[in-house]
Parts: C-alpha cells; structure tokens; sequence
C-alpha cells in the first residue's frame, strides 16, 4: 500500500513539472516572439517598395520586394565614416577590456593568499553600485583631453565591473592544485595565468567577450555625449536619423535623390545593417554563454 502512494505521489510530481515546464515553454515562446516581430517589422520594411509602406500594406511580410533601400544607405559616405568609427572602438575596446578585466580578476581569485582581497573587492563592487555622475564623468573626459575620440567612448567604461566579477568567480572555483603544480615547476603568475587559467576559461571568457562587443557596439548614449555630429558611432548616428531626420533639412541635390525613397523604408535598412554584426557574431558564443554565467557561480 505504501508503495503504491510513493508510485501514486512520483506521478503526481511528474506531472506537475511537465505542467510547470510546459507554462514555462509557452511564456518563454511569447517572450521571444514580443522581442522578434518589432525587429521582423522593420525588416519586411526595409526589403518594401515606397509605395506599399506609404499605403500602409506592409505586415509581417515584405510587400513588392526590392532592394533600393539597402542600395541606397550603402552609397552613403556618412553611414560608413560612423560605422568604421564604431568598428575602431570594439576594435580597441574588446581587446584592452579583455585584458584588464582578465588580469583584475586573477589576483583577486586568491582569496586568503592576497592579503587586503576582500577590501579590494567591495571598493569595487561599490562602483558598480555607485556612479560618479555624467558631470564629474564628462569633466574628467574634456580635462584628459579626449572629448572627440574614440578613446572617449574606451576608457570610462574599460573595466565592467560586472563582467569583471564573473570571471573572478570562474577563477576561484578552479582547482588550487593546477596553480600549485605549475608553481612547483617554476612557472610565476603570468605563466600560470595565460597558460592554465585562460585555456580553461573559454566559457566565462567567450561571454564576457560577447558582453563588451555587444556594449561596444550598441551604446550610442556616450558617442552623444564625446563626439561631434561628425564622428558620431554608429548607434548614435542610426539615432539622430531616427529621432531628427527631415527631408527640409537636405540640401535640393539630395531631396531629389531621395524623392523616390521613403523616409521609414531608409531608416529600417540602415538598422537592420547595423544589427546584422552582432547576429554574424552571436551563434559563434552562443554555446559558451550559460555555461560561463553558472559554472562560476558556487563561489563568490
């Protein structure tokens, strides 16, 4: 008898979780088709002749296919000066985050064996916690010397703290007895750091990666800020059109260019040209990415 209401209880349970992932599915399928159909609109907007996104006929499909738009912005020298710009930063932004975070991290992972660590720690996680402030931040920028840079755009936001903690967390719950092999072989620091801490870590390395190139790549709110209109990145740049773009404000030369292009058809192909980097890069990481947010979150 017992036995069957341990059978009888194991169904039930079975049940529910079926039930529960089931809900869950659903809800995650809504989501992502909430975030895909604005993003899909816009594409069967850029791919729609003029005269059926001024009707209004354009839905979920492209109506009258053509390709002029896309012909269009990629003859544009000032798409292309701020999409070399925003190029130019991940360019240098990933790689020099990379490193800094990379090496923040590996000293900080000791624990006991660095003596001041948990100071060091929460000073950090403060600033994460804490911001100086867009005029203080803005001041130090113009007082360096960097306002129209690019390294305007690098140096405020290097170091993501965030980022900077999961890769330390990935490093403290690697196993003490690698270092301690490698010291007793006479490797130091960087040896050991470069030749057994980072082969290991593609995964948290492969995600914080994909975080700062997606940071890089999509911020537009600092380029605003630092750059001039000419030197805007990309981001900042597909904004201004978005949000100030006027016809009366062309010279007559490109109103009569443009008289045969719609203002929306040409805004959504500059967009999804802008997007499609990011989703080239994505399924390359993609594999990483849950494995390097859980595999160092035991330890904190």
């Amino acid at each position: 008898m017992k036995k069957a209401e341990e059978q009888e209880l194991r169904f039930v349970q079975s049940a529910s979780q079926k039930t529960g992932q089931a809900v869950i599915g659903i809800l995650l399928v809504l989501t992502g088709m909430l975030c895909f159909v604005p993003f899909w609109y816009i594409v069967c907007q850029s791919f729609s002749s003029n005269e059926a996104i001024s009707a209004g006929k354009v839905g979920l499909l492209p109506v009258e296919f053509q390709l002029d738009s896309y012909l269009y912005v990629l003859k544009r020298a000032p798409f292309w000066k701020a999409a070399w710009i925003t190029v130019l930063r991940v360019a240098v932004g990933l790689p020099l985050g990379m490193f800094l975070m990379v090496t923040a991290a590996y000293p900080l992972s000791k624990g006991k064996r660095f003596p001041g660590r948990d100071f060091y720690v929460w000073f950090i996680f403060f600033t994460m916690l804490f911001h100086g402030g867009l005029i203080p931040t803005y001041l130090v920028v113009r007082e360096l010397g960097l306002l129209n840079t690019v390294w305007a755009m690098i140096l405020p936001c290097a170091v993501n703290v965030f980022n900077m903690l999961l890769v330390l967390s990935f490093f403290r719950q690697l196993p003490v007895e690698l270092e301690e092999s490698a010291s007793l072989d006479g490797a130091g620091h960087w040896r050991i750091l470069w030749s057994i801490f980072l082969p290991v870590s593609k995964p948290v390395l492969a995600t914080v990666a994909l975080f700062t190139l997606v940071q890089h790549w999509n911020s537009w709110f600092d380029g605003m800020i630092y750059m001039k209109a000419d030197r805007y990145p990309l981001q900042t740049y597909l904004r201004s059109i978005i949000i100030s773009f006027n016809f009366s404000n062309l010279t007559p030369l490109e109103q009569m260019q443009l008289s045969n292009f719609n203002e929306n058809a040409l805004k959504s192909a500059q967009m999804v040209i802008g997007t499609i980097p990011i989703l080239l890069v994505y399924p390359f990481l993609q594999r990483y990415f849950v494995s390097g947010i859980t595999l160092g979150s035991v330890k904190g």
